[in-house]
């Protein structure tokens, strides 16, 4: 009996841990729109998609990918993003959210690259209509040297469901973003 009563109170004691976001967020969602890239050489736009899927109460599936062309040029290039992500409540509407990454980078014509990427940040709903995030990360890959980048991005909800979402992401002399609807389940 006594062994029931400890079990019974460690898993109360536990409770508190187990859950998987702050209230509101879902790490359930999928977004596309307007991409595009600035560098200090060229500027690039297109469309993107990615998305997110809860696997466990603190753990998520997520990728991305876009398709862009260089202005003034014919020369078009795509963009993968797939990895995992752990996302632990610390405060009521405040997640800490770490990913890991693998990067692919194909321009065709033999320019292409592979790598991946580490970042932490903190994602909150900042009212019931409105979220953000703000991450720092890594990213390293066989054809460039690894350098640091900062990512910032909010979504604004029209209903649980819907909403408007845009990402930035800042690398030395590089901005990309996505902007567009966003479906959230």
């Amino acid at each position: 009996m006594k062994n029931k009563n400890i079990l019974a109170l460690a898993l109360l004691a536990a409770l508190p841990f187990a859950a998987s976001a702050a209230d509101g967020m879902s790490y359930n969602y999928i977004q596309g729109g307007y991409a595009a890239t600035n560098t200090d050489g060229n500027d690039a736009d297109g469309w993107g998609a990615d998305g997110s899927v809860a696997i466990a109460p603190n753990f998520h599936l997520f990728g991305g990918y876009t398709s862009q062309e260089i202005d003034h040029t014919s020369i078009d290039f795509d963009q993968y993003r797939l990895g995992v992500g752990y996302n632990r409540e610390i405060a009521p509407r405040a997640d800490l959210v770490t990913r890991v990454a693998y990067e692919k980078f194909d321009a065709g014509s033999g320019f292409d690259y592979d790598g991946w990427s580490a970042e932490v940040g903190v994602r909150g709903a900042l009212a019931s209509n409105f979220e953000g995030y703000v991450m720092a990360g890594y990213e390293d890959g066989d054809a460039y040297d690894g350098e640091f980048y900062g990512r910032l991005g909010a979504q604004v909800k029209f209903s649980p469901s819907w909403g408007v979402s845009g990402d930035v992401k800042f690398v030395d002399g590089d901005t990309q973003w996505l902007v567009g609807p966003r479906y959230t389940w």
